[in-house]
């Protein structure tokens, strides 16, 4: 799939690299962090500039996230109230767990969104829950073009500058993908716990 990526990237210049992280963000396993570095790389061999491709990438992951934001709002919280009625036994959840969850969203989810736009994989997910919880699109918009740019520049710059040794930072990128996950798991076991404390010493 890579060498399909890259040539295809070659061929259409700026439109092939916005098509390219469109699809990155509807489709996760494609890796943004190769079709970027790339894409910066391109400019050390073509006429393609690095400003130009920063402006693709982000109109194009910008764009993927639209998207996904727009399905997000189909599955909105009166349609997982009908879920968690029908599996709440099942899934042990209850509605007061899907309203503090979706409370929880309101107040922090701007900060989720900007931050979750610079984690491989999760950059493109976040979308989705953004759109669940209704959050302004304007406020998603600006804070998902925000994070996005900040993550395309740096790739893109590196790609650039590693010229055709770019594929050189794809190695690393493993390690901060890892180390991400890692610090999101934690966090996520450090809430559960934390929530699960607060149930027991209320239920006390």
């Amino acid at each position: 799939m890579q060498e399909w990526i890259l040539s295809f990237m070659e061929e259409f210049g700026y439109f092939g690299i916005f098509l390219m992280i469109a699809l990155e963000n509807l489709f996760p396993p494609i890796p943004s962090e190769v079709i970027l570095t790339f894409g910066g790389f391109m400019t050390t061999q073509t006429d393609l500039t690095v400003l130009g491709v920063i402006i693709a990438s982000t109109a194009g992951s910008v764009a993927g996230a639209v998207a996904l934001y727009g399905l997000g709002l189909l599955v909105d919280v009166k349609r997982l109230e009908k879920i968690i009625d029908r599996y709440g036994n099942i899934l042990r959840l209850k509605r007061e767990d899907l309203y503090k969850a979706d409370a929880w969203f309101d107040r922090y989810g701007i900060w989720t969104v900007f931050f979750c736009r610079m984690v491989p994989l999760i950059r493109s997910l976040i979308s989705i829950p953004a759109g669940m919880s209704n959050m302004p699109f304007i406020l998603f918009l600006v804070f998902t073009t925000l994070g996005t740019i900040i993550w395309n520049t740096i790739l893109v710059i590196l790609g650039a500058r590693l010229g055709e040794s770019w594929e050189d930072i794809l190695s690393f990128m493993d390690v901060y993908s890892n180390v991400a996950y890692a610090l999101i798991a934690m966090t996520g076991i450090l809430v559960v716990i934390w929530y699960i404390r607060k149930r027991k010493k209320h239920s006390a």
